[in-house]
């Protein structure tokens, strides 16, 4: 839990704050754009909320917090109505968990709700009120973890659940080496008629993405929309394999068709699939120029 005496000096006066644990994942900062911004190195509260809807997307930040950092004078009221809120749905089927892990750096994960078997994208906290909501939604039959990094309570989920975890041979550790689905080589990976897993080894090795419908692709940490750039982006400086096989990576995207990007770590971006063609191209340029 937050603790009020460690409350960052930045924060404006009011309810909300966050205190000094916070490790600048920037979740709340895009949960709740009109709450919470970076100040110095971590997150701050700038804006108090002023109605309800501000309130709520506040709450929703203070529990996807991966550190538990964010925190109210006063008790709130309406928190177990904030925790039913989640998965919070995104658009269609697809929702994003809450619940960020401190040991995943507080990437986003997301589930996909499917009549023959939902999927869980990367592992979020296993929180019981989360966990409760799932099983009402049906379940987890696959969870897919994009990479290394954001495996996070995968053995909870898959002991809870009974789930088949996905992970690519090059990204299995002794944390992960019981997997049920192992990936191996550069070949994409048809899981179902509207799930396509793509390798695109760069940020690590074994690192994949997965296309759901031919409009939603998960990204883990290869593609996010970055607020700075005003474009799709690669993490330069958090590139841990190959940034010239990271660009391989991202040209090969330019081969399918997707609407969203959903990563994560950054921003999520939705345009059609012509202009999102058109934002791929300019990510691209931008990597060959930072090469």
């Amino acid at each position: 839990m937050a603790n009020l005496q460690q409350r960052r000096s930045q924060n404006i006066d009011g309810d909300f704050y966050v205190d000094r644990s916070c490790i600048n994942c920037d979740t709340c900062r895009w949960m709740a754009p009109n709450i919470y911004r970076q100040e110095g190195s971590k997150s701050a509260v700038y804006h108090q909320p002023s109605n309800s809807e501000e309130r709520i997307q506040a709450l929703e930040a203070l529990l996807a917090c991966p550190t538990a950092s964010i925190g109210t004078v006063e008790k709130p009221q309406e928190i177990k109505l904030v925790q039913s809120r989640f998965p919070l749905l995104i658009a269609e089927n697809i929702y994003h968990c809450g619940y960020h892990s401190e040991s995943s750096f507080g990437a986003a994960s997301y589930l996909i709700q499917r009549p023959s078997g939902n999927i869980l994208v990367d592992s979020p906290r296993f929180a019981p009120p989360l966990v409760k909501q799932i099983e009402q939604m049906g379940g987890v039959k696959y969870m897919y973890l994009t990479h290394r990094d954001d495996v996070a309570d995968h053995r909870k989920f898959n002991a809870h659940f009974g789930c088949d975890r996905i992970l690519h041979q090059d990204e299995i550790s002794q944390n992960t080496k019981d997997v049920e689905i192992v990936l191996t080589g550069t070949e994409n990976y048809q899981l179902a008629d509207d799930l396509l897993i793509i390798t695109v080894p760069g940020h690590t090795e074994g690192h994949t993405v997965l296309l759901y419908d031919n409009k939603f692709l998960f990204t883990g940490d290869h593609l996010a929309w970055s607020d700075n750039y005003h474009q799709l982006i690669a993490f330069r400086r958090a590139c841990w394999y190959s940034w010239t096989e990271l660009t391989k990576s991202m040209a090969k995207l330019t081969n399918y068709n997707f609407e969203w990007v959903l990563p994560g770590h950054g921003r999520r971006h939705h345009a059609d699939a012509q202009k999102m063609q058109q934002e791929l191209a300019k990510c691209l340029e931008w990597m060959q120029k930072a090469a």
